[in-house]
């Protein structure tokens, strides 16, 4: 049976992570992170106006996310399992994609410091979606600020995740294909997830699924 100590989730907005890893924690008697989007004053107004707000956004999002990445440094946390629903590493996507070239200069300064001394995930959860379905969970959710998130955007993302994800190998990685899954309502769904996570050894660093 497979133990971990940190697991980290990620997907594209509206993806399911959150939920994934709520459920994953509340089943397993793990510790909820969970990324802290809505302290972000400018996520609003990015999503109204892309360009201008980008950077402050961004800054305001590496912040927050290393301060959380200090307490998960903490031994104590780790006396029970962490499930988190991001990874810092990911923060360098949404950069690339949003800002100019001196904007980013500034933030890869920053950046580099900063991930150095982030916490190493023993598993990531990678949960890929098409932009339909991320259409339709965000839609769902009725979330005010996010009525501006063109469908462009969402594909830009998507194959910006899908990228990174591709090339990422600083922990073993798990990749859902969820666009025909429902980890929420189906309970089978949820529990293959389970099996694969939790009670079959990983085969390799490298896994994909896709729940019947």
């Amino acid at each position: 049976m497979n133990s971990y100590d940190f697991i980290a989730i990620e997907g594209v907005i509206g993806a399911g992570k959150t939920s994934l890893a709520q459920l994953l924690a509340e089943r397993h008697s793990g510790r909820l992170v969970l990324e802290e989007f809505e302290d972000n004053p400018f996520l609003p107004k990015f999503y109204a106006d892309r360009e201008r707000y980008a950077f402050q956004t961004q800054l305001a999002f590496l912040a927050s996310r290393f301060q959380q990445q200090q307490h998960l440094l903490s031994k104590d946390l780790f006396q029970q399992m962490v499930i988190s629903d991001y990874l810092f590493d990911k923060d360098r996507i949404f950069a690339r994609l949003n800002l100019s070239d001196d904007e980013m200069a500034l933030y890869d300064r920053i950046y580099s410091i900063m991930s150095g001394i982030s916490a190493k995930p023993d598993l990531v959860i990678f949960i890929q979606c098409t932009v339909d379905r991320l259409q339709d969970n965000i839609r769902q959710r009725g979330r005010s600020y996010e009525k501006h998130i063109s469908s462009d955007y969402l594909s830009e993302l998507n194959d910006a995740y899908n990228h990174f994800f591709h090339h990422y190998d600083r922990s073993p990685i798990l990749i859902i294909n969820a666009s025909e899954v429902d980890f929420v309502n189906q309970e089978d769904h949820l529990t293959y997830i389970e099996d694969q996570i939790f009670r079959e050894p990983l085969r390799s660093n490298r896994i994909y699924i896709t729940p019947r």
